[in-house]
């Protein structure tokens, strides 16, 4: 059984990991930049090491220092959590060359999966519906007007070595395929080094739906249900839930069981993630695997019980998947909200700053996974969200009434976050019915952004006072700097002073 585990990573996924480390009896390690010295993660593990600059790339990008810093505390395995070096296939073979467990899939995994031109190959070997599109790398303009006059308008260019909507690009009009292919094409060599891009069907209005699965060394796989990934904005995912409210019982067990057949054709072993575009007509192709843990995972706990993080330490560590696909059963149902701070009302412009004040929710139901604290400063070197806010319901409407109260009991002051978008998101009528796709956001942008341009004068005179309160409190916070009594048994005066400065 692995001993010590380092997190290669920070914010919430990192002391999502401590966290089952502390309940399993393993020892975490911790890494930090210079902008987080003073983060949460390292707080909280039983060791915590400086690996480097605030830059990504000089710090949790750095994979030979990481592995020093491993070798050097003598941990037994390293968990890259998500982003970062997770996917990075020739990490983990650094990894495993230096005698230390990469907690995730094999490196030839990784590498299959990662490239979505071999990824698609693979899963039309293994007989996985795919979406119509290039098995190749995009070539001269000629070949690309030949295979878009076969698939038809419109297509999606993508980067095969992308994700996260980067290098991705809609083409409706052939006349745009040219630019598109060209922007595609450098967007991608600066995000990943790799500017080959391919292109597929664009599919009008699509549900993004995702499997977990967990695979062990015996050659057990497992699905533990979909998960709803629709409401996204620029490809980027915004909630999560979970069962999905379109998903049908017959197509759920259809998906689960081609999820295990993809898992399978590369011998994949760990967590990772299946994910599925599914039609308006309940076709499903496959869009690509995830070969990590995903942001999203604590919706399929909260519904299974099963802590995910346990489950792939137990594997690494050459244990067999704690339970049997007839054993699972979702029970309720959760949905997972990402906090980020940001500005929804500025065209999301990122938000970082200090935390002044936070106070999060709790009670049934109700699980925040952050890392932020009162006086915590967020660096703006990294990804904005903060916090995923996740609720668990009896019912979907339950979910989404709790996830109402939550969201509203959530007080985050200092910087702008993105928690009255989300807000009015559990108040639309298409998503509270389940009536959504991914195109949710674009299609609602407006009634979402929508600021009453005329408050009501009560709550003017309140901000107002409110202001003018926080105002005065930093004047007497001043004035106490600026005299301070040292004398000792001198309280009457102390007192009185404290009196005086004490007026509105």
């Amino acid at each position: 059984m692995i001993k010590k585990v380092l997190i290669a990573n920070r914010g919430e996924i990192a002391v999502r990991v401590i966290r089952s480390c502390r309940e399993l009896g393993v020892r975490s390690v911790a890494l930090y930049s210079d902008a987080d010295r003073t983060a949460m993660h390292v707080r909280y593990a039983d060791e915590a090491y400086h690996i480097g600059s605030s830059p990504s790339k000089e710090s949790y990008l750095n994979g030979d220092k990481i592995i020093e810093v491993a070798k050097g505390c003598g941990a037994d395995a390293i968990h890259p959590g998500y982003g970062f070096l997770s996917e990075n296939a020739e990490f983990a073979k650094k990894c495993n060359a230096a005698g230390i467990i990469f907690i995730g899939p094999k490196w030839e995994s990784i590498l299959t999966m990662g490239d979505k031109i071999s990824a698609r190959l693979k899963m039309i070997e293994a007989g996985v519906p795919v979406v119509p599109g290039t098995q190749q790398r995009v070539g001269d303009i000629e070949s690309v007007n030949k295979i878009v006059s076969e698939i038809g308008l419109p297509v999606i260019i993508k980067a095969s070595a992308g994700g996260g909507g980067k290098g991705m690009r809609l083409v409706r009009k052939k006349e745009d395929l040219a630019s598109a292919i060209r922007t595609a094409q450098s967007e991608a060599l600066s995000s990943f080094g790799n500017d080959t891009v391919y292109i597929e069907k664009y599919l009008d209005s699509p549900h993004h739906v995702e499997f977990q699965i967990l695979a062990d060394k015996q050659g057990n796989t497992v699905h533990l249900f979909e998960r709803e990934c629709s409401v996204q904005r620029r490809h980027q995912k915004m909630i999560e839930e979970t069962p999905s409210p379109f998903i049908t019982q017959e197509l759920r067990d259809q998906m689960g069981e081609v999820a295990i057949k993809a898992a399978k054709a590369v011998n994949y072993e760990g967590a990772g993630t299946i994910e599925f575009l599914v039609d308006a007509n309940r076709n499903f192709f496959f869009l690509e695997m995830n070969t990590r843990l995903q942001v999203e995972h604590p919706i399929t706990e909260r519904t299974t019980g099963i802590d995910l993080v346990k489950e792939q330490i137990y594997i690494a560590s050459g244990k067999e998947i704690s339970f049997k696909q007839e054993e699972l059963i979702q029970f309720g149902h959760s949905i997972e909200c990402r906090i980020s701070a940001e500005d929804p009302f500025n065209n999301f412009m990122p938000n970082p700053g200090v935390i002044r004040h936070i106070s999060e929710p709790n009670g049934l139901g109700v699980r925040t996974d952050g890392y932020v604290y009162e006086g915590y400063e967020i660096p703006m070197h990294y990804d904005p969200m903060i916090t995923k806010l996740i609720t668990w319901g009896r019912t979907r409407t339950e979910a989404i009434d709790r996830m109402k109260r939550a969201l509203f009991e959530y007080k985050i002051t200092g910087v702008k976050t993105s928690i009255k978008f989300l807000e009015k998101i559990m108040d639309n009528k298409d998503f509270i019915e389940g009536n959504y796709d991914t195109h949710f956001i674009e299609k609602h942008l407006d009634e979402l952004l929508d600021i009453h341009s005329d408050p009501h004068p009560t709550t003017t005179d309140m901000a107002i006072i409110g202001a003018y309160i926080d105002y005065t409190s930093k004047l007497e916070k001043l004035a106490m700097n600026d005299f301070m009594i040292t004398r000792k048994g001198e309280k009457w005066k102390e007192y009185g002073l404290m009196k005086s400065l004490h007026r509105i």
